[in-house]
C-alpha cells in the first residue's frame, strides 16, 4: 500500500479524451494518457485491502495492488516486471480491455474504483518508451515443434511462452498481417496497429515464426499441419456472425459488421479489400446498427469518421438503469447505462427496438427499416402490439455477437468433437480437444468473449502444451 490515505484524499481520475469533433479527423487513437505525476497519485488510492477482488476479477489475474504500490513510489521498472508476470500484451488490454478488474475493487463498493486500466496502459506504454520490453531468446531447444493456428491474442500469448519454453513455435495466419481481429477488427482510434506490430517483431526475434497468407483448410490442410508439428493449437477464433433473418435480409446495403470494420482497417492499411467483400462506405448515409456491444459502438466510430449523415443504433434490450445497485452484483459486473466513447460522438440509440422487416427502394436497396418495441416474455423477446415504428436508412450494419467458429475447412477436415454451443469442445484444464495432439484456446473453445480472457487462454494452453509434450512444464498456468 504506498500510501495509506491516498484513498481518502484523491479522487478518481481517468486519462482524458480529445474533443469530439478534433478525433473524428483522424483515425489515431484519441486518449490523453495522465502524466507520471497523476498516475502515481491514482496508484496511491489503491487500499491493500486484504482480499484484493481486482485480482480475482481480472481474467490473467494481474497483480494489481502490487504494482500499483510499485508505481506509487516510482518503481516504474519492477512494476513493468510485475506487469508481464502475468500478462503479455498490457499496452493491449490497457486500451480495448473493458476493465473488470475495476468494477472488483473494493473501493468501487463505496465509492469511485482504482483507475486501474489508465494505470496499467501508463506502465505499459513507459515500459515501451523507455526500453525495458526486449525480446528474450532463449539458448536452448527442446526438439519439439509446435503450430499455432491463428494469431489472434490466445494464438500470439501462447507462442510467445511456448517460445520461451524452447519450442519452435509456427504462427499460420490467413491474414497477411498477425494479429487477428486486434489488426482487421478493431479500429485504430482504439488500438493503432503499430501497437500490435511491436509485440510480432518481440515475437520474431523470441524465434516465433509467421506464416501469413496462409489460410489452414484452404491453402494448407490441417492434417498436413498436424503431420510436420508435435501439437497443434487452435486459435481461430469465433468467427460466424449472428445473421438477422427477417423479411428483406437480401437487399443491398445490409453487411455484416465485421466486414464492414475489415474493409476499413485493410483501407488504412493500404491492403486490398477481401474478395468477397463490398466496397461499402458510410459517406453521406443514414446509418443503422443494430446490436449494442463493442463491435456495434466501433461500427459506430467507424461510420462517423467516414462521414456518415446519421447513425443509429438499434438495441433489443431494454435500457439499463443509470446507476447499478452495487449490493447485488458487487464484485461482479454490474448492469448499468454506459455510453461508449463513439456513442458519445453522436449516435441516436433505440432501446427495447425489435427488427421486423427491411424494405428497399426501387434499386433493391434498403431504404427504411421496420421496428416494434419488445418485451421479454418467457424467454424470448415479443412484439408489444401496436408499438410498431419505422427508421430510414441505407446502410445497416448487423453487429450481433458471433456464434461460433468457423466449421466449414479447417475442422471439418478432422471431424473434431463440438460442444453444445458449437465450440470447439476441451476444458479449461488440459485444453485437449478430441483429436490427439489437437489442443484449442481462445474464443474458438469459450465463444466470443474479452481480450482479456484469450490472453489467458493462450497462456493456459500453452501450459498444458509443454506439460503434454515434456512430461513436466516450468510455464506459469
Amino acid at each position: 500500500m504506498g500510501k495509506v490515505t491516498g484513498f481518502l484524499e484523491v479522487e478518481r481520475e481517468d486519462s482524458c479524451l480529445k474533443p469530439v469533433p478534433d478525433r473524428l479527423k483522424s483515425w489515431q487513437e484519441f486518449v490523453v494518457p495522465l502524466n507520471e505525476s497523476k498516475t502515481r497519485e491514482q496508484a496511491s488510492r489503491c487500499m491493500d485491502c486484504g482480499i484484493p477482488f481486482c485480482h480475482s476479477q481480472c481474467p490473467v489475474n494481474n497483480q494489481i495492488p502490487d504494482w500499483n504500490d510499485l508505481v506509487y513510489n516510482c518503481n516504474w521498472e519492477a512494476a513493468a516486471h510485475n506487469l508481464h508476470l502475468t500478462n503479455n500484451f498490457p499496452e493491449i488490454t490497457g486500451r480495448i480491455c473493458p476493465a473488470p478488474c475495476e468494477t472488483g475493487c473494493t473501493l468501487y463498493y463505496t465509492d469511485e474504483a482504482v483507475a486501474i486500466k489508465t494505470i496499467e496502459r501508463g506502465i505499459a506504454d513507459r515500459a515501451w518508451q523507455e526500453g525495458w520490453i526486449k525480446p528474450q531468446p532463449v539458448k536452448f531447444s527442446t526438439g519439439k515443434r509446435i503450430a499455432v493456428v491463428g494469431s489472434g491474442p490466445a494464438g500470439l500469448a501462447a507462442a510467445q511462452q511456448l517460445a520461451r519454453a524452447g519450442h519452435d513455435v509456427h504462427v499460420y495466419e490467413k491474414n497477411s498481417r498477425p494479429g487477428g481481429l486486434m489488426v482487421y477488427g478493431i479500429p485504430d482510434f482504439k488500438l493503432e496497429k503499430n501497437v500490435v506490430a511491436r509485440r510480432v517483431q518481440q515475437l520474431e526475434a523470441e524465434g516465433v515464426t509467421f506464416h501469413c497468407n496462409c489460410h489452414v483448410g484452404v491453402d494448407k490442410s490441417i492434417r498436413e499441419i498436424k503431420a510436420l508439428h508435435d501439437a497443434v493449437i487452435l486459435a481461430g477464433g469465433s468467427e460466424t456472425p449472428r445473421d438477422l433473418p427477417v423479411p428483406g435480409r437480401e437487399l443491398s446495403g445490409i453487411h455484416f459488421a465485421m466486414s464492414f470494420l475489415t474493409q476499413q482497417n485493410r483501407r488504412i492499411q493500404e491492403e486490398p479489400l477481401s474478395e468477397n467483400g463490398t466496397d461499402e462506405i458510410a459517406k453521406g448515409r443514414k446509418v443503422v446498427v443494430i446490436g449494442g456491444g463493442d463491435t456495434g459502438s466501433d461500427c459506430i466510430g467507424t461510420s462517423l469518421r467516414q462521414g456518415a449523415e446519421k447513425v443509429v443504433q438499434i438495441e433489443i434490450m431494454p435500457i439499463p438503469p443509470k446507476e447499478e445497485i452495487k449490493d447485488l452484483t458487487w464484485p461482479y459486473w454490474p448492469i448499468k447505462m454506459r455510453t461508449s466513447s463513439s456513442q458519445a460522438e453522436g449516435a441516436y440509440r433505440e432501446f427495447s427496438a425489435m427488427t421486423k422487416r427491411f424494405e428497399g427502394d426501387s434499386k433493391g436497396r434498403v431504404a427504411k427499416i421496420i421496428c416494434c418495441r419488445a418485451e421479454y416474455k418467457k424467454n424470448q423477446f415479443k412484439e408489444i402490439q401496436g408499438s410498431e415504428f419505422e427508421i430510414e436508412t441505407d446502410l445497416v450494419l448487423l453487429a450481433m455477437g458471433f456464434t461460433r467458429p468457423a466449421y466449414e475447412d479447417m475442422l471439418a477436415d478432422i471431424n473434431i468433437e463440438l460442444d453444445d454451443q458449437g465450440n470447439v469442445k476441451a476444458n479449461d484444464i488440459d485444453y485437449q480437444t478430441s483429436q490427439e495432439n489437437v489442443f484449442v484456446a481462445g474464443d474458438m473453445r469459450r465463444g466470443q468473449s474479452l481480450v482479456v480472457w484469450a490472453i489467458r487462454e493462450g497462456r493456459q494452453v500453452a501450459h498444458a502444451v509443454d506439460k503434454s509434450l515434456l512430461g513436466h512444464t516450468t510455464l506459469p498456468r
